[in-house]
């Protein structure tokens, strides 16, 4: 049975936020438990920047934030468009930080929360560390782990994901085979199942 089972999210992507609940349900129901870890989106390369952006682009950008409050509303979730592109790196790191101390679903849920009601500064460390602090980790080491080893570890996380096809967020990766977005759930289910790692879908 493989052991090759990893889930890649950020922070600032809506439909990473989506996936989140299905997510578990998943682990819960199929017996598994992947390794959930971040990917920085570079949403600039893909979807320009604010001000360079071409007309098909922006209405790429808006039929997805559009797309993203439809769903999260049918299911009781708060999504509000950012102002602005962020780097979810330090959110990404905290992320880390959390898994190391066990407080990682609190803080995960925090964070996705507050940053798409947009209530919380995924850039500002101060705020990271209150969020770690309420998801029950203690932050004495937090500004060492951002500008040493936590900075390092996503950075080789990112390599990993790339040297596997990862370009985007939700994304699985089962057994080496990739499956990009939350929809891809029932696929996921299908490779579980395959591999003996799961029960077959109920019909």
């Amino acid at each position: 049975m493989s052991s090759d089972r990893r889930f890649y999210l950020d922070y600032k992507s809506p439909y990473a936020y989506l996936a989140i609940e299905p997510t578990r349900a998943l682990e819960r129901e199929a017996g598994v438990k992947f390794v959930w870890l971040p990917y920085v989106l570079e949403i600039p390369l893909f979807l320009g920047t604010v001000e360079e952006r071409n007309a098909h682009q922006w209405r790429r950008v808006r039929y997805s934030y559009m797309d993203a409050r439809r769903l999260a509303n049918r299911r009781g979730l708060i999504v509000k468009g950012p102002q602005k592109i962020f780097d979810s790196s330090l959110a990404a790191i905290g992320m880390l930080y959390a898994q190391r101390r066990g407080t990682f679903e609190r803080y995960n849920d925090l964070v996705f929360e507050r940053f798409w009601k947009r209530e919380l500064d995924i850039e500002d460390r101060a705020a990271i560390a209150r969020v770690l602090e309420e998801s029950g980790a203690p932050t004495t080491g937090f500004d060492d782990f951002v500008d040493g080893p936590g900075r390092a570890e996503l950075k080789r996380i990112a390599t990993t994901a790339e040297a596997s096809g990862v370009f985007g967020v939700p994304t699985y990766v089962i057994d080496g085979e990739v499956f990009w977005g939350g929809d891809r759930l029932w696929m996921v289910r299908e490779k579980l199942a395959a591999t003996g790692a799961a029960h077959p879908p109920k019909q």
